[in-house]
């Protein structure tokens, strides 16, 4: 039952970070936290799982536990270059990536290039982009990306909760 209502809540979470943003006075400074949050909890899941269970799934239909976080790592790019009004950088597929360091490594480097996005100041943010056939502001874009990390981080807690392990959002409590 505690599952299904947090698997609800993130759906209801990310349902609402996904509505258009067009409020006047909104910054991106009111998103950093929110992104702040999921860079570390991402970086603490892949550091804190034994690497023989980066191809851990529950299922042979779903995406491992790696794929989850290369999946996350790959739409990084998709997300913030939209926001930032550029081509996406990436060409390649950090799903198929299959060590820790690897992961690390590409975790911190998509950080870098969306926290150029998390910077935007001014009007900007709130200009008008389309991203997958919706009209929304950058900010909605940037929303939308924490709502997405959001959603598919809780994949990883249900992961580490089937493999007898606390998530890093859990530990300390």
């Amino acid at each position: 039952m505690r599952k299904t209502v947090a698997l609800v809540t993130v759906l209801a979470v990310s349902f609402l970070f996904a509505r258009p943003v067009v409020a006047q006075g909104a910054t991106v400074a009111s998103v950093v936290p929110l992104w702040e949050r999921m860079k570390s909890l991402y970086l603490k899941s892949v550091e804190h799982l034994p690497e023989a269970k980066l191809g851990y799934k529950p299922t042979p239909e779903v995406r491992s536990f790696g794929q989850i976080v290369g999946h996350v790592i790959n739409d990084h790019y998709i997300f913030c270059s939209a926001a930032l009004g550029e081509k996406d950088p990436n060409s390649a597929d950090f799903e198929k990536t299959t060590t820790r360091d690897g992961l690390i490594k590409a975790l911190k480097d998509s950080y870098a290039y969306c926290d150029r996005a998390y910077a935007m100041s001014g009007a900007k943010v709130l200009e008008e982009v389309t991203f997958f056939g919706d009209k929304g502001s950058r900010l909605w874009v940037l929303n939308f990306n924490v709502a997405h990390d959001s959603e598919h981080y809780g994949n990883l807690v249900v992961y580490f909760r089937l493999n007898g392990m606390v998530p890093p959002s859990s530990q300390g409590q």
